[in-house]
């Protein structure tokens, strides 16, 4: 390829799809002998996976790639690369903005990286590709972060153009992986001893749609539930309106499944979810955890809100209020509403002044951190099952791992517990996590 020496570091910004993507990119380019690493400063190649959803992560990114300016001024020959979302939305235009970026890649096109990195080094030009590209069953190469649980996409992009959301222009229209794929993605997971798969995608109950196959979200539980070795299933994220009664049942009875379900509600005002093409109103997605909580009733609980969204007005605030009250989560993901390019809101009228959104983003977190430390501290004393996933980040004498139900917990223990499920006592709720004492 021209690298005497090939240290790779992928700098990732945004989802759970970014994180998997990034372990596609490691995973190509080792085929290529590159070797990932953490420290900028060993680095030959720079690639940062981008995320446009949120305003946050991409200010987070347009920082970082203004300090690697400077990196790449004392290394000339180092090749930074920009893809995932903001790559595919800007394409050469990044180049514009950024002079020091050699390559821009985009969402559907990872396979391409290797040829696309061998452009840059014989052009020693800026090399832009965001085209798609087709459709393949080749297996995925993937280098896995995790030596216990791992991502696995059965679908990329989306069809249901949310009026706030850039998933449909970034990431193209909904495209769901075979079955026979996912299925052998999750064999080569069973050699390397993994014991938890979550399936990604924007929207997985709505997983076969596109398919020539007869199968769904609720068919393909049922396969990967049927894989020995495999502990644990989880998948994020879904869809209310696509989240059938069939879904349901299988999530209450197959045995594999944990018992935690993102649901973005996103509001708890009809006004407002109609004005984000949402597709169902609040009391039917209220419905449809009813129906959860009937079957399995010490399921975990989250979701994604949205405060300030324009035309927001107290009322309906008051009903996303009222709404967190009832279905009481056991955590949430809060945002205050910030217009992203290429969106049908970005150009609605009567945006909420930001004191107002600030006001209410305060309120919503202020109420969910008292019901998620009441519920934590309610577990006090019960035994759970958690499978051990490495050391605290937060305390390295400790070991963390989580729950069925998707708590973290934290407790003392050896390190040859990783990858193992244990029994702990829960010995103290706290805000963001569990204390636990070990039992075997």
């Amino acid at each position: 390829m021209g690298l005497k020496e090939k240290g790779l570091a992928v700098m990732t910004f945004g989802c759970q799809m970014n994180e998997y993507d990034s372990e596609r990119i490691g995973g190509i380019l080792s085929q290529e002998g590159f070797q990932l690493t953490e420290n900028l400063e060993e680095a030959q190649v720079i690639l940062l996976n981008t995320c446009s959803v949120r305003e946050k992560a991409e200010q987070k990114f347009y920082s970082q790639l203004g300090r690697l300016a400077e990196v790449k001024r004392k290394s000339p020959s180092l090749i930074i690369g920009v893809g995932g979302c903001i790559a595919q939305r800007e394409g050469e235009r990044i180049f514009d903005r950024a002079s020091h970026v050699d390559l821009v890649f985009g969402t559907q096109n990872l396979s391409r990286l290797p040829v696309l990195l061998r452009k840059v080094i014989e052009t020693r030009a800026g090399v832009a590709d965001v085209t798609r590209e087709e459709k393949s069953e080749a297996p995925y190469l993937i280098q896995r972060e995790s030596h216990v649980k791992a991502w696995v996409a059965i679908m990329q992009g989306c069809n249901n153009f949310c009026s706030y959301c850039v998933v449909p222009t970034t990431r193209g229209p909904q495209r769901s992986r075979s079955n026979r794929q996912i299925m052998e993605e999750i064999e080569g997971l069973i050699r390397e001893n993994y014991k938890e798969v979550t399936l990604l995608g924007q929207n997985v109950n709505a997983y076969g749609q596109d398919l020539p196959e007869e199968i769904n979200f609720a068919v393909l539980l049922s396969l990967v539930n049927g894989v020995k070795s495999i502990e644990r299933i989880r998948f994020v994220t879904s869809h209310p309106k696509d989240l059938s009664d069939e879904l349901i049942d299988a999530m209450a009875t197959l045995p594999k499944v944990c018992e935690h379900l993102h649901l973005p509600v996103q509001c708890g005002s009809d006004k407002i979810l109609n004005l984000m093409n949402r597709g169902y109103k609040a009391e039917e997605y209220q419905e449809k955890i009813g129906r959860l909580k009937a079957l399995i009733p010490h399921i975990g609980l989250s979701t994604d809100l949205i405060v300030g969204f324009p035309g927001e007005e107290e009322e309906d605030f008051a009903a996303t209020r009222e709404l967190v009250k009832t279905i009481q989560y056991d955590s949430i993901y809060l945002f205050k509403y910030s217009p992203r390019p290429d969106t049908t809101a970005a150009v609605f009228s009567n945006p909420v002044p930001e004191k107002i959104k600030q006001e209410r983003f305060q309120e919503i977190l202020t109420l969910q951190k008292e019901i998620a430390l009441r519920k934590n501290r309610e577990i006090e004393g019960t035994v759970v099952d958690v499978l051990v996933e490495g050391r605290s980040k937060r305390d390295a004498e400790k070991l963390t791992g989580r729950t069925r139900s998707n708590k973290i917990v934290n407790f003392y223990g050896h390190q040859d517990m990783v990858g193992r499920l244990v029994k702990l006592e829960i010995v103290k709720g706290k805000l963001y996590s569990l204390e636990g004492r070990l039992l075997n």
